[in-house]
């Protein structure tokens, strides 16, 4: 039998902010979004204070700060890094790897064909990364990618099995599934599962079950693969190619609103720096940069959302070239005197640089992109070093449009952040 694991951080943030702080094992851990809103993340005794997902902080904070909790600001450099290393630990262990998310990647074992090998390389393997890295990760192991969300599941229910579970007989996989609702089951959504409900299917099994050709005629093709990989047949494949993007889009909501052209320009023009490093690291260039801005949808007396698109000549991947495109979109949807809470730059129309249609009218000669291309790699390389370029129409050095008071150091990707000894 052929199987396919699933490796799911435990609680990802608030275990990254454990890594160098071990004075917070057991302790409860919240991490909040941009501007310190709203809660993202939480630990496992943060969860059992009743913390939800979602909720505003100044909602929680007094309570659950007066039971010892504590709170970080996202630190999505630390994150990223963690997560990173997680996954090329993982990619050194098989031979092929789909980095699902930040915290989750499938495996395929084709290696390993014995259920008790599988599980011992599911505990030796979450051995591996917690003493390398300091990330707890649970396992699940299965014959599809749909059973091994199941058996992630159940390890994280269970206290024992080392956080490795595996799932491979068909009557043990009917058991857990009588008892899985069907809510639970990976790719069902709130309304398919209403839906499902109305047809008195309340269970992963009482799907597993379901006639094929039912489901097939009443909900298409997705909802059969997952019935079939609910049975066993793998019908979802590991994905170890990744797609290129088809855009790239850099927002944030404002921790003050602003009113004025003159202060809402640097934002955008850091917005769309951002994007361009994404873009060159995606080895794409674009054809068009749109900027939206709105007023927060709880002011019902001055609102406004504006949207325009800039369309370049030729496709680009030069900062400059996208900073002007920003600039001129901007100055048509701005409109004096509402109170801008949120704004975004997106780019898209990609393609790739050794494909790229020129115009007639273009002055730009070849040498001229090559060194343009030459000028972004090097300010590339030098800001992912300790030195930063920054274009004039930027934020001051310093300033910030987002509000994180309580981030914690960058311990593994800033020299000047790096964990010390007292």
């Amino acid at each position: 039998m052929k199987f396919l694991a699933l490796v799911d951080c435990d609680n990802f943030y608030a275990s990254c902010e454990r890594v160098f702080r071990p004075d917070l094992k057991e302790v409860p851990i919240v991490v909040l979004s941009n501007n310190d809103g709203c809660v993202i993340a939480r630990s496992k005794e943060a969860k059992a204070m009743g913390i939800k997902m979602g909720v505003p902080w100044f909602q929680v904070k007094e309570a659950y700060l007066s039971q010892g909790g504590k709170v970080f600001s996202s630190n999505f450099a630390l994150y990223g890094d963690l997560s990173k290393r997680v996954m090329n630990i993982l990619d050194g262990m098989v031979k092929r790897i789909e980095i699902y998310s930040i915290d989750e990647a499938f495996l395929d074992l084709e290696h390993i064909s014995n259920l008790d090998h599988a599980h011992e390389f599911g505990i030796y393997c979450r051995n591996i990364i917690k003493q390398w890295v300091g990330i707890p990760v649970r396992i699940g192991i299965a014959p599809t990618k749909t059973l091994t969300k199941v058996a992630s599941h159940i390890a994280k229910k269970k206290n024992g099995d080392a956080g490795v579970f595996c799932l491979s007989n068909q009557g043990h996989i009917a058991h857990i599934l009588k008892a899985l609702p069907i809510r639970e089951v990976w790719g069902i959504g709130h309304n398919l599962s209403k839906h499902l409900n109305q047809l008195g299917i309340y269970s992963a099994y009482e799907l597993m079950k379901t006639d094929i050709r039912f489901i097939r005629k009443k909900f298409g093709v997705v909802l059969e693969r997952t019935v079939r990989e609910l049975r066993g047949e793998s019908c979802i494949q590991i994905e170890d190619k990744i797609e290129p993007k088809k855009q790239i889009v850099v927002s944030r909501s404002f921790k003050e609103r602003i009113d004025s052209l003159e202060s809402l320009k640097p934002l955008i023009s850091n917005f769309a720096v951002r994007a361009g490093e994404k873009l060159r690291h995606e080895k794409q260039k674009c054809s068009k940069v749109s900027i939206f801005i709105s007023t927060s949808r709880f002011n019902k007396q001055l609102h406004h959302r504006g949207f325009n698109t800039f369309h370049f000549p030729y496709p680009v991947d030069d900062t400059r070239s996208i900073l002007m495109g920003a600039d001129r979109a901007l100055n048509i949807i701005f409109k004096k005197g509402y109170p801008y809470a949120k704004a975004g730059v997106l780019l898209s129309q990609f393609s790739h640089p050794t494909f790229i249609q020129h115009s007639l009218f273009d002055s730009k000669s070849q040498d001229q992109l090559k060194q343009d291309t030459n000028l972004m790699q090097a300010i590339d390389a030098l800001n992912s070093s300790q030195t930063q370029i920054y274009y004039a129409s930027q934020l001051s050095l310093g300033e910030s449009p987002i509000q994180k008071k309580m981030v914690s150091p960058r311990y593994t990707t800033n020299w000047w952040e790096l964990p010390t000894t007292k």
